[in-house]
């Protein structure tokens, strides 16, 4: 699964303690869990859901929605998907009226989802919303318990439903944040949950993955200041929005003050896709500064056989190597050669990780193999990855510019 990351630094013993640290956080951080969850009660609440609804609409940003959309983008071009998912996640008014001529409010069912209960973004997008339909029963409100947003819930008489304990947004995609809106649409959510089980219990019980993790985070620890610059090169349009998913992981949990000093630290996330992406930004990546490493991410199966045909274009005879080949291979083909090229100068560090396929299982073991390694950085980086001051003296701002404007 990796390559050249894993032999340039090895330190034992660095690499125990951080084990023993992300064990002990299993205590206290509630996305280790989430794994291993009984999905009943969802399972319920989404049978309650009329036959009639044919669109869900999930108005929430960032780790609300970030992780619900990198799934469904993933799995949609397969068929089997029994409901439209659209995101309201920006106060852009053009991308709110366009989401809006795509709905249909009689056959629309809204899920608000806001842990804290007040946040700006979310309820600016709700209450236009609310404008146009005001019947509770097309609103369920995911939030914590005890939450502005549950009092206000139950006053209405909508559904509530909450998050787990101290899951963090960014890490919220495999509980209630994720699977409600995903099973909804007719998602396998056990087999996104088994997936993450996979890669859990590889790590935390002395799997392959607990030693490709480790030497992997360590490796990007050791090395934050040179490398501080991690790119995903992702061979396949169906991870678009999981390299966004990504950048707010890695940005949001990696980006802090260090716990026991007053140096910033961090590395900056860049999500691509293959092979767009190597028309252009790789050649940065090749002639650049040396201050980025990559990680190839490449599917094994696309389910799709579809192949470039057998035909001889005037004056174009060279391109006949493409006949009969399937583009699943050619796609394949260009990651590889990429890969080589890079492998080539030596001093760009990367790492291939290969999906078997595009299904539940898949995308859940990836998601949470990229959790666990966030969750390894940070310990190693000596940063408090679950908290987000940075993005708060934002909000505290934008909350006393509107209360200013009311005066």
């Amino acid at each position: 699964m990796i390559n050249r990351l894993s032999f340039t630094f090895e330190d034992e013993k660095t690499q125990k303690k951080a084990f023993k640290a992300i064990e002990k956080e299993q205590q206290s951080i509630g996305y280790y869990a989430l794994p291993d969850q009984d999905i009943t009660p969802l399972l319920k609440y989404c049978d309650s859901i009329s036959d009639t609804i044919d669109t869900i609409a999930v108005i929430g940003i960032g780790g609300s929605s970030l992780g619900a959309k990198a799934v469904y983008e993933f799995l949609k071009p397969l068929n089997g998907l029994t409901r439209k998912l659209y995101f309201f996640e920006s106060t852009d008014p053009i991308n709110i009226t366009n989401l809006l001529s795509h709905i249909e409010f009689s056959k629309t069912h809204f899920l608000v989802i806001s842990k804290s209960g007040t946040t700006v973004e979310t309820f600016s997008i709700y209450k236009y919303i609310y404008s146009l339909q005001s019947d509770p029963t097309a609103y369920t409100f995911i939030t914590d318990p005890d939450s502005p947003l549950e009092t206000y819930a139950k006053e209405i008489n909508s559904t509530v439903l909450h998050l787990p304990h101290n899951v963090g947004g960014r890490f919220s995609v495999l509980s209630t944040v994720g699977l409600v809106p995903l099973a909804l649409c007719g998602i396998e959510i056990q087999a996104l949950l088994n997936g993450a089980k996979e890669v859990k219990e590889s790590f935390f019980y002395d799997g392959y993955l607990k030693d490709t993790l480790l030497k992997k985070a360590t490796f990007y620890a050791k090395n934050h200041t040179q490398y501080n610059i991690n790119c995903i090169f992702a061979y396949s349009e169906t991870l678009k929005y999981f390299c966004e998913w990504y950048v707010q992981l890695w940005g949001e949990s990696l980006g802090k003050h260090q716990r026991h000093s007053a140096f910033h630290v961090g590395l900056t996330p860049i999500g691509l896709i293959g092979p767009e992406d190597q028309h252009s930004f790789l050649q940065l990546i090749m002639e650049g500064t040396r201050d980025k490493s990559v990680t190839f991410i490449k599917i094994e199966d696309f389910h799709d056989n579809i192949t470039i045909p057998d035909i001889t274009l005037p004056h174009l005879e060279g391109l006949d190597t493409l006949n009969n080949l399937p583009f699943s291979k050619l796609i394949n083909m260009q990651c590889d050669s990429v890969l080589e090229s890079l492998e080539a100068q030596d001093d760009i560090p990367i790492d291939t990780i290969i999906l078997p396929s595009v299904d539940e299982n898949t995308i859940g073991s990836l998601l949470y193999y990229y959790e666990l390694l966030t969750s390894l950085v940070g310990e190693l980086i000596d940063v408090n990855t679950y908290n987000q001051p940075g993005v708060e003296a934002g909000k505290i701002i934008l909350k006393k510019k509107l209360n200013q404007k009311e005066r």
